[in-house]
């Protein structure tokens, strides 16, 4: 659905977001005469009166009448398309689409390389952008990452490094590239089911004219070896690590001693970013030396610094146990304690609990709505580590520094959402690098979005 065939229906906009204000943005100026109306909570309606006064707003979680009301509702990525009243109203007639839908099809000629993954979808799609960039390339960065799509709607860049979420791979496409950085249980909340989240997650393959996917995966192999033109990366691979190098084939390309992003998942991303690089026909050997002045991306395995004696390093993005898992191997060397816990989405931590009961950090303290649950666990598995718990972020940190030899080190990496107690991982991360006594203010941008 184009921009211009909204004209004269019954349009609304369902979320405040950032996505939502993009959407909001762009149909005022293509559609300026056009009766818009906004879906919203009770917290967004003052702003949103305040950012277009000419909009209906409709205030509270919608039924299938209100939604069966309009003719097309434009949806933010966050609202689940499996909610009762939207399938409800979807069956009777109301057609659903999203920002990301309407560029892709106002742009279907653009050189697209889409990415997703349960993690390291930011890192792979920022990596594969600022080596594009020391190419030469005219390269866009946006996305899930933190620039809605459509705020670049009419501008141009020879190619784009799209990330997209669980939410958003079945309304991209077409793609010349789609990546599978990786596939584990998360979004359940939003999906259902692990089927329908995976299911969801490889809708990008439908959509895409070559894919990549980790090699290290054997089921995401298993679930993607009909793609007609698939490729790898990891283990296995052309890119994959070996012996303290990226390398390409027999050839070895860049020491991961240089590369500024530590644990072996971020040379995976790395090898992913070559990878997809040289299928879509650009030099990847000769972008590999600019690895080295990649800047991480904030709340990301982001070494704060050190206060106390103690290394602070911020892991906030780390939603699901296996994320908090890959954080504390790609410290093993250190004494740690993990700060784990916060919004309960139902998660299996069983495979946690194993993995620290036989590799156990410094310490372990759980926090937040479901940190008792994972206290619980690990003591009747008996983790041979102490395991403390908080109620908050701010109980977890002192409680943390009590536990943390000098010398050192203290993750947050919470294996959980932030929304028991934030709005996300970013204001988590900031509350963290405050708690321990840095400026959290500064760590609120990711660089590179937009067109370089």
């Amino acid at each position: 659905m184009r921009i211009a065939e909204l004209a004269g229906r019954r349009v609304a906009i369902w979320g405040f977001g950032r996505e939502g204000r993009a959407v909001l943005r762009v149909l005022r100026q293509h559609l300026p005469a056009q009766k818009l109306s906004l879906l919203c909570n009770a917290a967004e309606a003052e702003a949103a009166h305040a950012f277009d006064p000419a909009l209906g707003l409709l205030v509270g979680e919608p039924d299938a009448a209100t939604l069966g009301a309009f003719d097309v509702v434009v949806k933010s990525p966050g609202i689940s398309a499996y909610k009762p009243a939207l399938l409800e109203a979807q069956a009777r007639g109301t057609q659903f689409t999203s920002g990301t839908a309407l560029w892709f099809a106002e742009n279907p000629q653009a050189r697209v390389i889409g990415v997703t993954g349960t993690k390291g979808k930011s890192t792979t799609s920022a990596l594969i952008a600022h080596l594009a960039r020391a190419l030469g390339v005219r390269t866009a960065l946006a996305g899930n990452i933190g620039l809605p799509l459509l705020q670049l709607l009419g501008q141009q860049a020879d190619l784009w490094v799209v990330e997209l979420s669980s939410f958003q791979t079945g309304e991209a496409g077409p793609l010349e590239l789609g990546i599978v950085t990786s596939l584990y249980e998360e979004h359940l909340d939003w999906h259902g089911t692990l089927e329908r989240y995976v299911a969801d997650k490889l809708k990008l393959a439908a959509v895409s004219r070559r894919l990549l996917v980790n090699g290290g995966q054997e089921w995401l192999l298993e679930r993607t070896a009909d793609h007609r033109a698939r490729s790898t990366f990891g283990p296995g691979s052309v890119w994959q690590v070996r012996d303290g190098f990226i390398c390409r084939g027999g050839q070895r390309v860049f020491a991961l001693a240089r590369l500024p992003l530590p644990g072996a998942h971020n040379a995976g991303n790395a090898c992913a970013a070559l990878a997809a690089l040289e299928l879509a026909g650009f030099d990847a050997l000769a972008a590999a030396p600019a690895l080295a002045s990649f800047r991480p991306l904030p709340h990301r395995l982001h070494l704060l610094g050190e206060q106390d004696g103690r290394a602070w390093v911020d892991d906030s993005i780390s939603t699901t146990p296996l994320a908090t898992l890959a954080a504390l191997e790609s410290l093993r060397e250190r004494a740690v304690t993990v700060l784990v816990g916060g919004y309960d989405r139902g998660l299996d931590w069983t495979p946690f609990v194993a993995r620290v009961c036989d590799t156990p950090p410094t310490a372990i303290v759980c926090m937040g709505a479901n940190g008792a649950r994972i206290a619980a666990a690990l003591q009747a598995a008996q983790a041979a580590c102490p395991v403390s718990g908080a109620a908050d972020l701010a109980g977890a940190v002192a409680a943390a520094r009590a536990a943390t030899p000098p010398g050192g080190v203290i993750l947050l990496s919470p294996g959980a959402p932030s929304f028991d107690q934030f709005r996300n991982y970013a204001e988590r991360g900031r509350a963290f690098a405050s708690l321990a006594g840095f400026n959290g203010d500064l760590l609120a941008d990711i660089p590179g979005l937009g067109i370089a």
